[in-house]
Formats: C-alpha cells, structure tokens, sequence
C-alpha cells in the first residue's frame, strides 16, 4: 500500500510540473451591435480578445504602385486563434479622390488586445 502512495505522490508531481510550463493563450469573442434606427439594419461590430501580445511590428519595402490612385496598405500580425501570423503590405485601390486610409492596429483592452480593422474615411 506505501508503494502505492509513493507512485500516485510522484506521479501527481510531474504531472503538475508538465502542466506549469505549457504556455496558455485563451481568446474570448464578444459582440457588440448597434442600431442607429428602423430604415437601417443593424450594424455589427465582433471584437476578438487576445490575451497574448502581438510581435513588434516588421519593417516591409513598399513596391511601386501599379497606378495612380492606389495606397499602400502596411502589414500587421493576424492573429490565426492560436497563434500570430503576419499579413505582407500591399496596394488597394482609393475608393474615391478625397479618400483617407485609416490604418488598423492593435488595441490594448482589459486582459488583452483586439485588433481594429483599417478603414476607409
């Protein structure tokens, strides 16, 4: 019976010592919808938490344009729900002339960061 309780004892130790070195990473989604009244539908808006930080940010070489009235969107970490994988900088067409690209970014929130999606204004 001692012998017993002596592997159950060690057995309990290194399963607690295996577990303490796994990295966790937990992501947690919420919704968030807004109405702005009945001629309009619904507008949602899903915000992923992410409670590991993204990398630092990568330095990319912009190719030339293929014309006039295209921006050049930059490159950011994605996060895949498991891990970060980065999205190479490319070129998207202006929508219109006066057109302002407002770049997405990583945003710092309680117990973790979203990412907000870049968006023309």
């Amino acid at each position: 019976m001692r012998l017993h309780n002596y592997v159950f004892a060690v057995g309990a130790t290194v399963l607690a010592s295996c577990a303490s070195h796994r990295p966790v990473t937990t992501t947690t989604v919420t919704q968030e919808v807004t109405t702005t009244g009945p001629a309009i539908a619904p507008v949602t808006t899903r915000e992923l938490l992410v409670t590991q930080a993204p990398p630092r940010t990568r330095i990319e070489t912009r190719t030339v344009a293929p014309g006039p009235g295209y921006f050049w969107e930059s490159g950011y970490w994605r996060w895949t729900g498991t891990n970060y994988v980065w999205v190479s900088g490319h070129w998207i067409a202006r929508p219109r002339p006066a057109a302002v690209w407002v770049g997405g970014y990583w945003a710092r929130r309680p117990g973790g960061w979203v990412w907000i999606e870049g968006r023309w204004r």
